[in-house]
């Protein structure tokens, strides 16, 4: 029996893995993770190291001759005079990217940047945030007397900071960040999803395709349905886990590449500053993985383990409902009727994904990771805020539990139904081949 299993199971490992749609999968998406890491960040960089902009500035106020700052790529130069003759003059002379118009308002600061062809990135923000600066120095002078160096001195002094600490049941406290842990938990929530589906659905198709080309006819000669259920089921999920483990090593292996090649890539500019000012000569390299596990307060260890424990049983219990629904049905239109019962347990985890991850320890939140249909999404869309231990055991457990009732389900259904053509097998029929021994 073991032999015959391992037969199927390594047939329908080999037939999909040597599938050109699996492995351009396998490469690309990666690729794809890696990129959506990286890419930003190098255009980020990229704008601020190829933008140059040279400013031309009319103060009606009178406030804010020669109190900008520039730099390397942004210079300023100011001019008094009337705004139409001098804007036009600027961008006939091509001499200057942009006219920036200080108001005489006395409701507060008003401003115009005029611009002709493309407005540098990130010129908006730096003129405001100089505006503002300088401006509330000029308060604090003219109207408090007080010097900005003293004021920013004691700003400083009385600076408040909150840390958010979160205590566990066996008291160790940790670091975290509430905002980031919902990021993640729907992540993960959505990325299981998917990965469900998907394999779950090839199960489907798979039974589907045999018993409609007449294939399950011959291999039934063979070996018991039971053994050719259990064998696709298993040849399947271990071309999921395949899959998964070449998108972990890949998506490493493509940051670990990066760091080689840009070492500094993720540094920040308050980091490049402290390490030029450290000691002349010296620079400190930032390691990507130490600056992810630096910026995620979670175990990552935790996340991954969980996540192939929840992948697994939660794709092996829609993975026999799917293989049983494909065998009692002749086509793939008309799985759906069977399909959808279980599905919409699925759906509804997907869209309550925002709930559950702002209130990971609410009701709705518990027992969704309780139900088995719904615990591998909603449990770990909890997980990166915290689940008390007992909670994770009493979720798993439930979901091998029902998965043993699933598999003697789509055991009966299966073996009833393969072999059976050109009807349509109502739910009455179903219940009537379950109470057979």
């Amino acid at each position: 029996m073991s032999s015959n299993i391992s037969l199927i199971i390594g047939r329908e490992y080999t037939t999909r893995v040597k599938k050109k749609s699996f492995i351009i999968l396998t490469l690309l998406l990666p690729i794809l993770i890696a990129s959506l890491i990286v890419l930003p960040v190098l255009l980020v960089l990229y704008n601020e190291k190829n933008q140059s902009a040279n400013v031309l500035v009319v103060d009606d106020t009178d406030i804010f001759i020669n109190a900008f700052e520039g730099s390397e790529k942004l210079t300023f130069s100011y001019q008094s005079g009337d705004i139409n003759q001098l804007k036009q003059e600027a961008f006939d002379s091509e001499k200057y990217d942009c006219v920036f118009h200080i108001l005489n308002n006395s409701q507060g600061l008003k401003s115009n940047l005029y611009y002709r062809d493309n407005l540098p990135s990130g010129l908006q923000g730096k003129l405001e945030s100089q505006m503002n600066e300088i401006f509330f120095d000029r308060i604090l002078q003219d109207s408090l007397h007080i010097e900005p160096a003293r004021f920013e001195k004691l700003q400083e002094l009385t600076k408040a900071e909150v840390t958010t600490v979160q205590v566990d049941d066996k008291g160790v406290e940790r670091e975290n960040i509430a905002e980031m842990n919902e990021v993640i938990g729907m992540i993960c929530g959505f990325f299981i999803y998917f990965i469900i589906i998907i394999f779950a659905s090839q199960v489907l198709r798979g039974v589907l395709e045999e018993k409609t080309n007449r294939i399950v006819e011959v291999l039934i000669s063979s070996v018991k349905p039971m053994q050719l259920l259990i064998g696709k089921i298993v040849g399947i999920a271990l071309v999921g886990l395949t899959q998964f483990a070449i998108w972990i090593l890949l998506t490493f292996a493509i940051l670990g590449g990066v760091q080689l090649v840009a070492p500094n890539l993720f540094q920040s500019e308050t980091a490049t500053e402290l390490a030029a000012g450290a000691q002349a000569g010296i620079q400190d390299n930032v390691n990507i993985f130490q600056t992810i596990n630096d910026y995620f307060p979670i175990s990552f260890t935790e996340i991954i383990l969980c996540f192939f424990f929840f992948f697994i049983v939660g794709y092996l219990i829609y993975a026999t409902l799917y293989a049983a629904t494909g065998s009692v049905v002749d086509n793939e239109s008309d799985s759906q009727q069977y399909t959808m019962p279980v599905t919409i347990p699925l759906m509804l985890s997907i869209i309550l994904i925002p709930s559950i991850s702002t209130n990971p320890n609410g009701q709705l939140a518990f027992w969704f990771s309780m139900i088995p249909l719904t615990s591998p999404i909603s449990m770990m869309v909890r997980l990166p805020s915290g689940v008390p231990l007992w909670q994770l055991l009493t979720s798993m457990g439930l979901a091998l539990l029902f998965l043993v009732l699933c598999v003697w389900f789509a055991a009966k259904v299966y073996r009833m139904g393969i072999l059976m053509y050109g009807k349509k097998i109502s739910w009455k029929e179903i219940f009537k081949w379950l109470r057979k021994a």
